[in-house]
């Protein structure tokens, strides 16, 4: 089991965003995460980054407890993460983005950096906009920037967070492709989206989130058939 969350909760105050949440991830397997604006789901991520402590419960990586974990040993470690808005070095160029995500992540030597930099950007559609500012880049590049980012710390497990989001039809389909492959090389993906179509066309199983509790899991046709699925998320009187 490469993730788990046992009875994970936390809370502002009064506002209580994550719910005694509890699932596992096993290796290999692409995981979705929907459920309504301000249902949990970033904030989940924030948890199994680091970037946010839980209240209570625990969470491990790799049969390691991580709960306390501070956000960059959990990146070495191998937890790699894309944002909902692409957030580059926009003043850098796309290869310098890559070498700057692949020296805090990764480590090892420059020049094993520099190799694994390029076959990423080769596989993400990149290579070719290598010394492109970042700044100037399309919608798309940007996001396909973003995955490559994440992808360039060498991350066992890549959490997506609707990259799919403000895309076109065809450049979503494009960039589906590129996570689609990344997944059969046996990255194991857990991704938030709300472009329902994108992500089942890649994750094995679907975790719905309302109110920061896990409503439901399992395989996504039975998932979206759900009565209670369909109630709080898709907003439908059955």
């Amino acid at each position: 089991m490469i993730l788990k969350l046992q009875g994970v909760s936390k809370s502002f105050g009064a506002l209580k965003v994550a719910d005694s949440v509890t699932f596992e991830v096993p290796r290999g397997e692409a995981l979705g995460i929907i459920g309504p604006n301000g249902a949990g789901k970033s904030t989940l991520f924030n948890l199994i980054t680091g970037n946010l402590l839980p209240s209570a419960g625990t969470i491990e990586f790799l049969g390691r407890d991580v709960t306390r974990a501070p956000a960059m040993e959990r990146v070495r470690m191998g937890v790699g993460r894309s944002f909902q808005i692409p957030q580059p070095f926009e003043g850098l160029t796309v290869f310098e983005n890559m070498l700057t995500a692949a020296a805090f992540g990764r480590g090892g030597s420059e020049s094993a950096a520099v190799d694994a930099c390029a076959r990423i950007l080769d596989a993400t559609e990149l290579l070719h906009k290598a010394n492109v500012v970042a700044g100037t880049l399309s919608l798309l590049d940007r996001k396909r920037l973003e995955l490559a980012r994440a992808m360039a710390t060498g991350p066992k497990l890549l959490l997506l967070d609707e990259i799919a989001g403000g895309l076109t039809e065809a450049e979503c389909k494009v960039l589906v492709g590129t996570i689609r492959a990344i997944h059969a090389e046996g990255t194991t993906i857990i991704w938030i989206e709300h472009v329902l179509h994108a992500l089942n066309s890649v994750v094995e199983r679907l975790l719905v989130l309302d109110f920061g509790r896990v409503i439901g899991i399992g395989a996504p046709e039975a998932i979206m058939a759900s009565r209670e699925v369909r109630e709080i998320y898709l907003g439908l009187e059955v």
